[in-house]
């Protein structure tokens, strides 16, 4: 009896070729491939990639199977063999362990592993794939390293898409806005950070095209709100294609910097100001003494002239008094004109400054002083520091026409390291702070950093000299003290004393010293203008001097 078996052959040929297809695919994965017996754990199949990762030829895993675990690292040893024994349990399962190969090198394996059983439901073997991935826990611990140590830096680290939308937000960035990163993620960083769209985007965009980076100064907001300045520094992150992928930008917070350097960018511009300002003064003081001296002298010398004539002379002295005021305003702002320091209870000229205005400012003008008893005492000349409060005060009155309300009140005040580093011309230790506030007018923005500079006034033309505001300053400053000045239109302004306080409490009197006569006394007198030396002798001859 002859049977035909082509088909039957075909079959086996067919399952021949599978089985050598899929062979050829078991060897060149990259991955172990492994199958054990049950029942015995006899390694039934391990593909080639062992050689690779385990560092040594397989035959000897093929015939003794205990020489692989003999492999796994020995701290790794009991949760490999937990694993494989809870396998019948759980059917399928995967861990990481670790090996070590023969040259001593660790290398980390991912195993994963499930029974394959009979049709009886017995289990036959077990199969699996371990996978290398040493350079993969690598590589995410190093972008976790990364990770730690952008959140470590003070600097705020920002990563942006190209649509400007927020990708990553580091510790500094949560720290320096106040937005959690959960707050910010897939946000507009430019309607985040910016109260409008970015002035420097003509610029920025530009720069990140032609070099890949760019570095500047930008204003910002916080969360609260609060503007600050921050120096900024983005850099063009492309794909492995070159093309733009995202905008990596830190960015430093230099708001204190930037206001320290305000205050000494201001403090030099007055020192400048004060050079130029006394060698005018100087000039004019040459020019104006003879008019002064003069002025004193005609009406002594003509006493019998009309009454016309005599008010002309009157004109003349006021003029030249005026003009003798300003010049000593300048002289006191560029030089810091020292007068004789002593202990002074500013609440004494406090109260006779508010007493003086109480009687001559306008009754719509209502003015409260609120000065504790137990102030502190300043070391001061009294004439200039009652000159800085009359000054003050009537600005105050000049700028409330339609009446007001004019706030004067004192504290003593300790300011710490933490307010003087920064403000620049504060230092640590006791100050006597006094305060001025009115609601008249308020002084523009923009005026504000100009109102110390002499000659600068927003009054008209004959409402003032411009050298008030200048000369309070100059005469804080000489005193170790500093102010501040807060203004808002249509509200008020304010003005804030700072004097360096000492501990006394005895206020000093003042003489009021006659212009003396003299009996004849020969006097030597001694200038460089000619002008000066002839209205001085004059003068001195008409006091009875020689």
């Amino acid at each position: 009896m002859v049977n035909d078996i082509s088909e039957l052959k075909q079959a086996e040929a067919a399952q021949q070729e599978s089985q050598q297809r899929l062979g050829s695919i078991l060897d060149s994965l990259q991955d172990i491939v492994w199958s054990v017996a049950a029942d015995s754990f006899e390694m039934l199949y391990l593909s080639p990639a062992a050689e690779t990762i385990y560092g040594q030829p397989i035959t000897g895993f093929l015939k003794h199977p205990e020489l692989w675990l003999q492999m796994v690292h020995p701290d790794d040893r009991g949760r490999v063999k937990a694993f494989t024994d809870s396998l019948i349990e759980t059917g399928s399962n995967e861990m990481e362990y670790r090996i070590v190969r023969s040259d001593g090198s660790i290398r980390l394996l991912l195993d994963r592993a499930w029974v394959i059983y009979d049709d009886g439901g017995t289990p036959m073997r077990f199969d699996g794939v371990a996978t290398d991935i040493t350079d993969r826990k690598l590589a995410q611990q190093k972008v976790q390293e990364q990770a730690t140590l952008l959140d470590v830096a003070t600097d705020a680290i920002l990563v942006r898409g190209i649509d400007n939308r927020i990708l990553f937000w580091n510790k500094g960035a949560e720290t320096l806005y106040g937005w959690d990163s959960e707050e910010v993620l897939g946000q507009n960083a430019n309607q985040l950070l910016y109260h409008d769209v970015m002035d420097q985007e003509e610029e920025i965009y530009p720069s990140l095209t032609r070099k890949g980076r760019w570095e500047g100064k930008c204003q910002q907001i916080t969360k609260g709100g609060q503007d600050i300045t921050v120096m900024s520094r983005w850099t063009l992150v492309k794909n492995e294609q070159g093309n733009p992928k995202s905008i990596l930008t830190v960015n430093t917070d230099i708001t204190q910097q930037k206001q320290l350097e305000t205050q000494f960018l201001r403090a030099q511009r007055l020192e400048s100001i004060g050079t130029l300002t006394s060698g005018i003064a100087h000039d004019l003081n040459n020019i104006l003494t003879p008019i002064y001296g003069v002025a004193q002298l005609l009406p002594m010398q003509l006493p019998d002239a009309s009454e016309h004539i005599q008010h002309q002379f009157e004109i003349l002295q006021d003029s030249a008094k005026r003009g003798a005021k300003i010049i000593s305003q300048m002289l006191l702002f560029s030089r810091g004109v020292e007068g004789e320091r002593t202990a002074l209870q500013i609440k004494h000229l406090m109260t006779e400054i508010q007493s003086f205005a109480h009687n001559t400012f306008p009754k719509s003008i209502e003015i409260s002083i609120d000065v504790p008893e137990n102030l502190w005492s300043v070391r001061g000349d009294a004439t200039q520091l009652d000159q800085v409060f009359m000054n003050l005060f009537i600005n105050a009155r000049d700028a409330m026409p339609k009446g007001g309300t004019l706030s004067i009140s004192a504290t003593n005040l300790t300011l710490d390291q933490a307010y003087a580093a920064n403000h620049i011309e504060a230092q640590a230790g006791p100050y006597i702070l006094a305060t001025i506030t009115d609601t008249g007018n308020g002084i523009p923005e923009d005026h504000l950093e100009h109102i110390f500079e002499p000659f600068f006034t927003t009054k008209q033309p004959e409402g003032g000299t411009g050298l008030g505001l200048s000369t309070v300053h100059s005469i804080i400053q000489s005193h170790g003290g500093f102010l501040n000045a807060y203004s808002e239109l249509g509200i008020g302004t304010q003005f804030k004393i700072y004097l360096p306080a000492i501990e006394a409490a005895d206020a000093v009197e003042q003489e009021a010293l006659d212009l003396p006569s003299g009996h004849g006394e020969l006097v030597l007198v001694v200038d460089d203008e000619a002008p000066i030396r002839e209205v001085t002798q004059h003068v001195l001859e008409s006091h009875h001097y020689r």
